[in-house]
């Protein structure tokens, strides 16, 4: 079984500790270093399971935790943009791992619309 909800869980537990205004700014580059790959990996994920709107989400999530490249706001900024991805983490969580009947619906049975091998 693929747990897709752990780096969510990961990027929801750091995103919360970041909101903390006493952290060092030691933390906040770690949090890009996580956050960064840890999106990037779930629009890889949305990609695969061919949801485009997800895909820009999280690479743009991914983009705004770019360490290399870095976007340079203000702390009240950046406290805004965390309490925003913590909310994308949570909600593509559920919208990644989206279920049908209780069991996931792969493309090929998707494409079928129940006509089977009567064509």
């Amino acid at each position: 079984m693929r747990r897709l909800w752990i780096p969510q869980a990961i990027v929801c537990l750091m995103l919360l500790w970041a909101l903390v205004p006493s952290n060092p700014y030691g933390y906040y580059l770690l949090l890009r270093w996580v956050c960064c790959p840890a999106f990037a990996y779930l629009a890889v994920q949305a990609f695969r399971r061919e949801k485009q709107g997800w895909v820009w989400v999280l690479g743009v999530t991914a983009a705004a935790y770019n360490p290399i490249i870095r976007v340079h706001l203000t702390r009240e900024i950046w406290s805004l943009v965390n309490v925003a991805s913590i909310g994308i983490a949570i909600w593509s969580a559920f919208a990644l791992n989206g279920r049908a009947g209780g069991r996931h619906v792969t493309k090929d049975e998707s494409d079928d619309n129940g006509k089977g091998d009567r064509e």
